[in-house]
């Protein structure tokens, strides 16, 4: 059994459609509003899915649950051999989840966690025993991942990151991103350099054209702490990442509210979520949906020829997230994932996972050259 929390949402309706078309087992879709957990399992039993699963009616059922609620938790938990979870916000979740899973003797996937929910473990005797792999959406986790392909078997002299495009957010989503600050995230306008992190070394680019995205976009430096640990895994003398944005709307949207909250705690920003929210909309009302992942290598001067470039295209960054979710719970199903505690970039196979995506139709392109 797998069980599938917050999986009505916009990554996890995805995530547990792919799930179902993999023939992983039979799914228990978790949710508050159990109507529509019920219409989502019911749809999984159709013949679509069913064939692509070879499963058969009933191999899906919703149950209401709470991850609010210890015993509903516990309960959801309970007889699942892998829990998988799309629910938010991400903050509130961290490792609650995860030690629920371990508690019921399942492993573990997460849409978000970051360093603080994998931190949080640290030490936990089940947490060695099973299997959690954090990250496992878009950015973080494929914005790791996928570059990992430009840097086997030689040292890159640099590598950018470009991620990012017109994506409408949602309240919770809004929330996550406004409290994306702080060095457990990443550091504005830093680049990794020489093996340590480069404060105050890179400045905004305004109105750039960049391969895969079609309009000018503005890119906003930002090295993650996933893109550090790219950097010191890799070995890249340099490494630049950028958030896109098609206008300056939503950077300014954040960074005013920054200004204006400098608490971080979520119930201190959540009141000024929904001006995030608009800005997206007013950038999906000019520039439509897409989203884009750029990543560029300048390789050492001798080293072996290799590819110097990976884009990824789709239009929504949920349902991707959604695949990826998918990708990472059968990679653990299968025992492709040690036990432990991973963040998904570090731990999946960027070979797998590329290939899967490439035959996936919510991928409007994935090359590598």
């Amino acid at each position: 059994m797998i069980g599938i929390l917050g999986a009505t949402g916009a990554v996890g309706r995805t995530a547990a459609q792919r799930i179902a078309a993999y023939g992983l087992g039979p799914l228990r879709i978790g949710g508050r509003n159990l109507t529509a957990a019920a219409d989502l399992a019911a749809s999984l039993a159709t013949p679509t899915h069913a064939d692509l699963a070879a499963t058969s009616a009933g191999s899906a059922h919703a149950v209401r649950v709470d991850l609010n609620d210890p015993a509903e938790l516990a309960a959801f938990c309970d007889g699942c051999r892998i829990v998988v979870s799309c629910a938010g916000p991400t903050y509130q979740v961290l490792d609650t989840v995860a030690r629920a899973a371990f508690a019921a003797g399942a492993d573990y996937v997460d849409i978000g966690g970051e360093l603080a929910a994998k931190d949080a473990l640290a030490g936990d005797v089940a947490a060695g025993e099973r299997v959690a792999v954090f990250s496992a959406g878009v950015m973080p986790g494929l914005s790791g991942l996928l570059p990992r392909l430009l840097a086997r078997g030689r040292p890159l002299r640099r590598l950018d990151v470009y991620v990012g495009g017109a994506a409408v957010f949602t309240p919770l989503s809004a929330v996550d991103a406004l409290l994306t600050r702080g060095p457990r995230f990443g550091e504005p306008m830093a680049a990794w350099r020489d093996g340590r992190v480069a404060p105050n070394t890179l400045a905004p680019l305004h109105q750039v054209r960049l391969p895969g995205f079609p309009v000018p976009v503005h890119a906003w430096p930002y090295l993650t702490t996933e893109a550090q640990t790219l950097g010191a895994a890799t070995g890249a003398g340099e490494v630049r990442s950028y958030n896109v944005f098609v206008s300056n709307r939503l950077p300014e949207a954040l960074a005013a509210t920054w200004a204006e909250v400098p608490d971080a705690r979520p119930e201190a920003l959540a009141p000024h979520a929904e001006t995030v929210v608009r800005a997206s909309l007013r950038d999906n009302a000019d520039f439509g949906a897409f989203y884009v992942m750029l990543f560029t290598a300048r390789p050492r001067p001798g080293t072996p020829p290799g590819p110097t470039r990976v884009l990824l295209t789709a239009v929504d960054s949920y349902a991707l997230s959604g695949v990826v979710m998918a990708l990472a719970t059968r990679a653990v199903s299968t025992g492709s994932v040690p036990a432990g505690v991973h963040l998904a970039a570090e731990v999946l196979d960027p070979d797998a996972i590329t290939a899967a995506l490439q035959k996936d139709a919510l991928v409007g392109g994935l090359t590598v050259e």
